[in-house]
């Protein structure tokens, strides 16, 4: 049997060797959700995230305090090259307690191995990201104004924009499954937000919307996105029951017009000129033809009408006849009471 003896290695090789598997190390749980057709493939968790005893949802935090667990999608994608836009969905709940609540965000490459249960929702010490907050603590040093509404962070834990669900009769911690909508639309550049309970159906109206360029906020980095929650004492738990993410590459040359016109170029306004040149001419000879055959079926129809109620002379052939004169003698007889006068 060999042997090893670690001690001829220098300490910093040692390190290194730690440093090395930290970071490359997997989530032992991520092989959990393969076969779960609630979920996305490719799902790994982190921190306090798990499966119990087989089921099909997946607990974000545990009974102690602090705690924080996180689901992330091994897959990144990037907003450069053709428009990206995505959709997701995730359906969720969070039980009454102490707890920050639960977030879907767009972290950097790297973000799962700096993961922590420290500060909300495990972005303490984080520069760059994307949050979309449910948030249910109140915390004064963010600006929070209740502790039950959804806000769009943008690289700070104050929200740039917020929603009270309070005013639309909502609770976000009251233990109940809870769905969610969240779609980015790269030519209007619009994120957009739904929420409504688990048996409805995805609502018309967004509850919250804010107008944003990914694509100049990026570049060209990766981009991983994962459902994010933390709670403080640990008596609040937070279930996720799935989630699907969508990445939509939409072609330049099927893309609409650009929100501002004034932007359009010379080149493009030129092009513009030529199709509804094009479009004219090619409608124009639509409707002559249209017309055209419109006149021809009204015709026939006419002719069929009137040669049902038309009377035409019929035709006869008169053979001709010879006349002719014959005297014919009148031989009067005289009566003979006559002759006795």
């Amino acid at each position: 049997m060999a042997t090893f003896c670690i001690h001829s290695y220098p300490f910093s090789f040692n390190l290194q060797i730690l440093i090395f598997l930290f970071f490359t190390a997997k989530p032992i749980s991520s092989f959990a959700l393969q076969n779960n057709p609630n979920f996305d493939p490719y799902i790994s968790l982190f921190g306090d995230a798990r499966v119990e005893n087989g089921s099909s949802n997946v607990i974000l935090t545990r009974s102690h305090a602090p705690s924080s667990g996180l689901l992330l999608l091994d897959k990144p994608f990037k907003f450069v090259g053709e428009p990206v836009s995505f959709s997701t969905e995730f359906t969720f709940s969070l039980s009454p307690g102490n707890a920050d609540g639960l977030a879907l965000v767009f972290v950097p490459n790297g973000f799962q191995t700096r993961f922590t249960s420290q500060g909300s929702f495990g972005l303490f010490g984080e520069n760059m990201y994307l949050g979309i907050e449910f948030d249910t603590q109140k915390d004064d040093k963010v600006g929070d104004f209740n502790a039950n509404h959804i806000g769009i962070d943008i690289n700070s834990l104050e929200s740039i924009k917020v929603s009270n669900l309070s005013s639309s009769s909502m609770v976000l911690n009251n233990g109940e499954p809870l769905k969610s909508w969240v779609d980015y639309d790269s030519s209007s550049k619009l994120l957009q937000v739904r929420l409504s309970t688990f048996d409805s159906k995805r609502p018309f109206s967004p509850i919250l919307t804010y107008s944003i360029d990914l694509l100049e906020m990026w570049g060209t980095k990766d981009v991983f996105v994962g459902i994010i929650s933390t709670s403080i004492n640990g008596s609040s738990f937070s279930d996720v029951y799935s989630w699907r993410f969508r990445v939509r590459h939409v072609l330049n040359s099927m893309h609409s017009l650009p929100a501002n016109p004034h932007k359009d170029s010379d080149g493009f306004r030129a092009g513009k000129n030529k199709f509804c040149a094009f479009t004219f001419l090619a409608g124009l000879i639509f409707g002559t033809g249209c017309g055209a055959l419109f006149a021809f079926v009204v015709l026939f129809m006419w002719a069929i009408l009137v040669s049902r109620h038309s009377v035409f002379p019929v035709e006869c052939q008169v053979s001709p006849e010879e006349f002719r004169y014959e005297m014919v003698d009148v031989v009067v007889e005289k009566d003979n009471q006559f002759d006795k006068n």
